[in-house]
């Protein structure tokens, strides 16, 4: 893959997710996530553009895009007051059920590979309406029939609870969640993909539609914003990422 093409790629996603987060009032970043985080932005900046409600962005690790002065702690009690509208969650693993781990595989507590830990995933996954999993790689070891451990579950059939998943992305595909199903739905495949690419590299069962669309691509108007005003608020928080993206335009 080309430098150019990884551009056009990251583009595409930051779009997706933009287009994932359209509706939301308030939308809280974690760290080291800088395609979220340009997806939080585009969404501001087009909103802005067409004079439609404000957008919050709260990114953890900013000063300029972050109103939190305590970083998760605020965060968390934010979440708990129905204030945080969307927010992103990845993991090691994630299996078709929308469970994620955060820990690591193996046998806990005596696992073979240890990853960061769980920190408030399950809280914020309970809490808030919709969160978006994302993942750039798409292949049968992060996207698992099950996971070895629960750091946080997508759906609690006895607990009532707003929060859960809304949708996977990854660099392949986009999926939906279904939360009466507890399950995915395959809804678009990324260009150069096709759906049996997708099928090959999943680890679990989801549904498909008769017809899998291709990821809408950008327009040039949204290319520009991008290369411009998001890779611009994006260079205070992500500096090596804004200057990478704009070697490459």
């Amino acid at each position: 893959m080309t430098m150019h093409d990884e551009r056009a790629r990251k583009e595409l996603l930051i779009t997706t997710i933009a287009d994932l987060l359209d509706g939301i009032r308030h939308v809280a970043v974690g760290a080291s996530s800088p395609i979220p985080a340009a997806g939080a932005m585009l969404l501001r900046a087009r909103n802005a553009q067409a004079s439609k409600p404000p957008v919050r962005i709260s990114i953890l690790g900013s000063s300029r895009h972050n109103f939190f002065t305590n970083g998760g702690v605020e965060l968390f009690d934010c979440a708990a007051q129905g204030r945080v509208d969307a927010f992103f969650l990845g993991g090691g693993q994630i299996d078709g059920s929308g469970n994620i781990n955060l820990v690591g595989t193996g046998d806990y507590p005596r696992m073979d590979v240890r990853w960061p830990g769980s920190f408030g995933s399950a809280y914020l996954y309970h809490l808030i309406p919709r969160v978006i999993l994302f993942r750039e790689e798409h292949s049968p070891r992060v996207l698992v029939p099950k996971v070895d451990f629960v750091s946080a579950a997508a759906t609690t059939p006895e607990v009532k609870r707003r929060g859960g998943p809304h949708a996977l992305l990854t660099n392949l595909a986009l999926f939906d969640f279904d939360r009466e199903r507890g399950g995915f739905r395959l809804r678009s495949v990324h260009p150069g993909y096709s759906a049996d690419d997708v099928r090959d590299r999943t680890g679990f069962d989801y549904a498909v539609p008769e017809i899998v669309p291709p990821t809408p691509a950008p327009d040039r108007a949204t290319v520009e914003l991008i290369r411009g005003r998001i890779l611009d608020e994006l260079a205070e928080c992500y500096p090596e990422f804004a200057r990478a993206m704009a070697a490459a335009a």
